[in-house]
């Protein structure tokens, strides 16, 4: 391939490449081969390529058509690693989710509405069903607005997401509390299978600079030995060094009249900021009887939304569970923003 159509967005706090499926090779192997040299990895730099030389910005989506009732496109979430020749598909990536609404009605996949637009997508890495909301004033889609997210500089048009309850376990081991390489923890999947440490436990106030905790050898060893025990217990399969699942997040006190503050691994970098289903998953989890972070959240009031402090900010979620059954989510709500940064063709290595 010697050109290939492409748009470059930023969706939430990740930056990205979007595709059509169709301007991509059918074969998985094949179109993991031309998607590394199309973000220039494995480098560190990148610098052949356009990725941006850290996870967050090295994230690829494939959209297409949707042929399931009900639902207007399929989005395909890979995550291209910088410095090794990987492309992983083993988690979907709630940021990037904000862009797939807008860039299918750019491509024409779906219709714009006068005035806001509903597109329904269904998140092929895990089947999960999210409806989008993008506003589209006489018919066409903006990206201006007053809406503004933490981590993100500047303002943008609001792409309001809501999560369709998720048809699999909350708790994937059955249990608000486990033991995993002698740390208690809470397993959650609220979108984005993951697994909630005190960072107490591990000797940590919580409040630690990124650099800090990725620059720590013994901590990163057992943030590794952590997602080796949980691995299996939350039923997840495959080579557990290359999928980027489950997520270990730190939880701690929130400092700035948060839910909770909170430190991701993903799985070996640390989040600038926190993932979309990731912040989904620790909102779930402040809520749980006998979980790790219920005792440090501060919980909202009703109609207010869990929010959920990270090193650049925070997110806020509106989670809402069952009255009968806290481990039962029926709808999670969050608002992003999203832009088109560049729309053209792109030349893989």
């Amino acid at each position: 391939m010697d050109r290939i159509r492409c748009a470059l967005m930023r969706g939430g706090t990740s930056k990205g490449a979007f595709f059509l499926a169709d301007d991509l090779p059918s074969a998985p192997a094949e179109r993991d081969d031309v998607l590394l040299r199309v973000m220039g990895s494995p480098d560190v730099r990148q610098i052949d390529g356009v990725g941006g030389a850290h996870p967050l910005t090295s994230k690829v989506a494939v959209v297409s058509r949707s042929e399931l009732p009900g639902v207007d496109v399929d989005y395909l979430f890979c995550q291209v690693v910088v410095d090794e020749p990987v492309v992983s598909t083993s988690q979907t990536c709630g940021n990037m989710l904000a862009g797939v609404a807008p860039f299918a009605i750019e491509r024409g996949l779906v219709p714009a509405q006068d005035g806001r637009t509903v597109v329904r997508v269904r998140m092929v890495n895990t089947g999960a069903v999210a409806a989008l909301t993008v506003r589209t004033p006489g018919g066409v889609v903006t990206y201006r607005g007053d809406a503004a997210i933490s981590g993100v500089p500047g303002t943008a048009a609001p792409v309001e997401v809501e999560l369709d309850a998720s048809d699999g376990a909350l708790l994937p081991t059955g249990s608000p509390l486990d033991v995993l390489a002698g740390v208690p923890a809470t397993c959650v999947d609220n979108g984005m299978p993951s697994v909630v440490v005190r960072a107490a436990d591990l000797g940590l106030t919580g409040t630690e600079a990124p650099a800090a905790l990725e620059a720590d050898q013994d901590l990163v060893q057992r943030i590794r030995e952590i997602r080796a025990a949980a691995y299996p217990l939350m039923g997840l399969d495959g080579d557990l060094e290359q999928t980027t699942t489950p997520k270990i997040v730190l939880v701690s006190e929130p400092r700035d009249g948060g839910t909770l503050a909170t430190r991701s691994f993903i799985p070996r970098r640390v989040h600038q900021a926190i993932g979309v289903l990731g912040a989904a998953s620790v909102a779930a989890a402040s809520r749980l009887p006998g979980g790790v972070a219920t005792a440090l959240a501060s919980l909202p009031g009703p109609g207010e939304p869990v929010r959920v402090e990270h090193p650049t900010g925070y997110l806020d979620l509106y989670v809402d569970p069952d009255p009968a059954d806290p481990t039962v989510i029926r709808s999670t709500r969050v608002v992003r923003t999203a832009r088109l940064l560049m729309d053209g063709y792109v030349f893989p290595r």
